[in-house]
């Protein structure tokens, strides 16, 4: 990636965020589109801004995104999405319109580049009948958000179809977590309030997720944007290693010391729950040579590491 040109869209979320810094380090020259072309909104990349080639581009707007072909990146990591999974339920239009439509806007207006890289999800499995995860199962998405990066996903594939020159990856990360994240997200918020010595409420947490730390995922999203050769389908980005959630809150409780009361068991499971999920990552293995390189005990306490720091640079622990 050195002296290229590379645009990473959404720069401002957390994946988006750790992507970018690494770019820069490879040495990329590093553009990103955002909302709001605005420093105080754009936490996440505060420290490396004047680095930035900054698009204030909304995907929704077409035309804003004409800006996007005049600064002719070399790369496009397709990353900004709306991608709360519960909140999608309310907020329907607004995911499609970021999603789909806006996916589609991109591809439409980005012009030619040397690989396109579509992120997409995990949760476009929703219900299977079997584990591991595998890109040759049929999609069974159960939520707006799901079905509208699907539906990403079937727009990048039109695309490879109907231009074969156009040169697009799809890559289905699973759960992703690390330094600055939402607390939205389980891992964060479990951490923050064992931290914080509050309560900590679960299920029997006999469900299975997989988690990968951020670094990897990066790493997983440059390999397949330098793959040299036209790939078909997706390809799952994932470590392949299943964990309870159970024994994810109590790593949480030990690393942090906690205080807190954990209450396993708590709370009831929800009607639609996804009992197994982790990923064959068999396919990104052959094609790209990517494997992760953290183990989730490491990557738990780097995460858990950062959010100790964070809280007491703003007071919140001692």
């Amino acid at each position: 990636m050195k002296n290229s040109k590379v645009l990473v869209t959404g720069g401002s979320g957390f994946i988006p965020s750790h992507l970018i810094h690494r770019l820069l380090q490879d040495g990329a020259r590093v553009g990103t589109t955002l909302r709001y072309g605005n420093v105080v909104k754009n936490e996440r990349i505060r420290g490396v801004w004047d680095d930035l080639e900054i698009i204030e581009a909304d995907l929704r707007n077409r035309g804003a995104l004409e800006q996007v072909r005049k600064w002719k990146p070399d790369y496009i990591f397709h990353l900004a999405a709306y991608n709360h999974v519960g909140q999608s339920f309310l907020q329907v239009e607004e995911c499609f319109d970021v999603n789909a439509k806006g996916t589609a806007n991109l591809l439409d207006t980005c012009g030619p580049v040397r690989k396109f890289v579509y992120m997409s999800t995990s949760e476009v499995y929703g219900h299977q009948a079997s584990v591991p995860f595998v890109e040759t199962m049929t999609p069974d998405p159960l939520s707006p958000y799901a079905i509208t990066k699907y539906a990403g996903e079937l727009y990048c594939r039109l695309k490879q179809r109907v231009a074969d020159s156009f040169p697009i990856i799809i890559v289905r990360p699973f759960n992703v977590y690390g330094p600055y994240q939402s607390s939205k997200a389980i891992i964060p918020e479990l951490i923050i309030n064992c931290l914080k010595g509050m309560p900590v409420r679960t299920t029997k947490g006999e469900q299975t997720r997989e988690f990968n730390f951020v670094t990897d995922i990066c790493d997983g999203l440059i390999k397949a944007a330098l793959h040299p050769n036209p790939v078909e389908g997706p390809i799952n980005i994932a470590a392949g290693e299943e964990v309870r959630i159970c024994d994810l809150v109590r790593m949480i409780a030990e690393l942090t010391e906690t205080r807190s009361s954990v209450e396993i068991g708590a709370l009831p499971y929800r009607p639609t729950e996804i009992w197994r999920m982790y990923a064959d990552a068999t396919r990104a293995h052959q094609l790209l040579g990517w494997k992760p390189q953290t183990h989730i005990k490491e990557g738990l306490r780097q995460t858990v590491d950062w959010f100790r720091n964070h809280l007491r640079e703003r007071g919140e622990i001692s």
